[in-house]
């Protein structure tokens, strides 16, 4: 079998997708999934962009162990440097630089000559392999690079001692033909292109992200860079798991594979939702809601007959395992255990009480409760963030000739319960003012969202909200059965995140990479 290694940048192009902003315990938390997925090699970020970003690839350098952790350089001495000091620690290391090389940026970005880029590029490589035995570089906007001197540049980073080398289509410009097409003629006219590996890294800017990198594949790429949910700046990068699975269904085409833990996609994805904030579109490819919902009736009647007349791939390949066990408010400790046995949760007895308890009480609230009711409580609070404010009370008044208004309580940290009633345009609005008025946090509301967990009336409800402050923005999530009680657990964990964040800020480096 031809293996084609994952190389993932969720935690790092996935996070310049808008309103995105990953703390250190949230890197941590989606790169060890990642490890559970058998990525081959995770880009934990940009270390010269800020110390904390540089202490959060630090973080994710030391808690891995069984993937390539990569910190991503311009072609700088003191970025180089900032990457040595942010895989201290790793088990195995590498640099990924990049310069861009097509007219346009040399022109209006860099204003080099082709020399000078050629230059600046080999000098850093020769710095890096100093500190480093892997590594990685990318000719940015490769795309709309001549070919002749994309040809030139591979050559120069294999005599410098690269050891990848990334074929970027920056801006999701190419199509599969014109992209498999650089890879064929790299590996025909480049000499010593076999002692390197051939890796592409697409954008969806024109939706053909996944095929531009099969096409790569198929033209001699071995390295396939993306993200989980296709998340990424602008309409984000080429999704992993649209690859995997193409490769898994279509293998006797494509002859190749990667080695991922398939099982694992769908709670992966999810997980990166959850802490991204990013809910997946329900039409979306493997792990969208309807990727395996089928409502036609021909449709149905295939699938009642034979799966396969209308399902390429089953749930149970990406993880989505439905249980027949189904737990209530009767269900005792030994059931729970059981469940999340299958639902691939292994506790420890102190995680189980805690997890049984938020059972119990989601139980006298609902009759059934779900998988992915049960999934939901699990990672409801995957990360510690210090709780300045935790909501203890909440009463909401309205009808519909009158004015909404709320009462909240919330225990502030060193000062007790404190309690505060406003109005406001609406319910959620005036619980919002009550906790403003209560908190005197001057933010911004930058987004909210809605999502229900399951099905029913009675379905757990989750809320997302980023709140800004002065350039500095945060995501929090709540979760209830009732929507205004998770409305405001999402905003005070905003807060909090918030506060964290102010006290060791990190700086978004919005320059366009890679």
């Amino acid at each position: 079998m031809r293996k084609i290694y994952i190389f993932d940048t969720t935690l790092r192009d996935g996070e310049q997708s808008p309103g995105v902003n990953l703390n250190t315990q949230e890197k941590v938390e989606i790169a060890l999934q990642l490890e559970k997925l058998g990525v081959d090699r995770i880009e934990a970020g940009f270390p010269a962009a800020s110390p904390g970003d540089l202490a959060a690839v630090n973080a994710v350098a030391r808690a891995v162990k069984n993937a390539t952790i990569i910190g991503l350089s311009r072609s700088r001495t003191q970025d180089i440097d900032a990457v040595r000091e942010a895989l201290k620690g790793a088990e195995d290391p590498c640099i990924h630089l990049f310069l861009a090389t097509s007219p346009i940026h040399r022109q209006h970005k860099l204003r080099m000559s082709k020399e000078q880029v050629l230059e600046t590029a080999e000098a850093a490589i020769r710095y890096a392999k100093q500190f480093f035995s892997k590594i990685e570089f990318s000719p940015e906007d490769a795309g709309r690079t001549e070919l002749d001197f994309l040809c030139e540049v591979t050559e120069m980073a294999i005599r410098a001692g690269a050891t990848v080398v990334n074929i970027p289509d920056t801006v999701g410009y190419m199509t599969p033909v014109e992209f498999g097409n650089i890879f064929k003629t790299l590996r025909e006219k480049v000499p010593g292109i076999e002692k390197i590996q051939l890796s592409a890294h697409c954008h969806d800017d024109l939706g053909m992200a996944t095929a531009n990198a099969l096409a790569a594949i198929e033209n001699g790429a071995e390295q396939i860079e993306g993200t989980i949910n296709g998340i990424g700046e602008r309409a984000g990068n080429t999704a992993i798991e649209e690859v995997a699975l193409a490769l898994e269904t279509r293998f006797n085409y494509y002859q190749a594979k990667t080695t991922l833990n398939l099982k694992e996609i769908a709670r992966t994805s999810r997980l990166v939702s959850k802490l991204t904030g990013m809910p997946v579109p329900g039409n979306k490819a493997i792990v969208g809601a309807n990727a395996f919902a089928h409502e036609s009736g021909i449709h149905q009647d295939g699938m009642l007959k034979e799966k396969s007349t209308y399902e390429i791939i089953s749930p149970e390949t990406i993880g989505l395992v439905e249980s027949k066990l189904v737990l209530g408010k009767h269900s005792g400790r030994h059931a729970f255990r059981e469940k999340l046995i299958d639902l691939g949760y292994e506790l420890d007895d102190e995680a189980l009480n805690e997890a049984f308890a938020k059972f119990k009480d989601l139980a006298d609230k609902k009759k059934q409760v779900s998988d992915e009711d049960i999934r939901a409580l699990l990672e409801e609070k995957l990360v510690d963030t210090p709780e300045v404010y935790r909501l203890e009370k909440l009463q909401v008044a309205y009808d519909n000739r009158s004015v909404p208004s709320a009462v909240i309580a919330v225990n502030v940290q060193g000062e007790g319960v404190k309690e505060q009633q406003a109005e406001g345009n609406g319910s959620v609005d005036a619980i919002y003012n009550a906790i403003d008025a209560l908190t005197g946090e001057q933010v911004e509301l930058e987004d909210y969202a809605i999502k229900s967990v399951s099905q029913g009336k009675d379905a757990l409800g989750e809320v997302y909200v980023v709140l800004g402050q002065n350039g500095v923005s945060a995501q929090g999530r709540g979760l209830s059965t009732d929507i205004l009680e998770a409305s405001a657990r999402a905003y005070i964990d905003a807060l909090n995140r918030l506060i964290e964040r102010r006290k060791s800020p990190r700086r978004r480096d919005r320059m366009s990479l890679i």
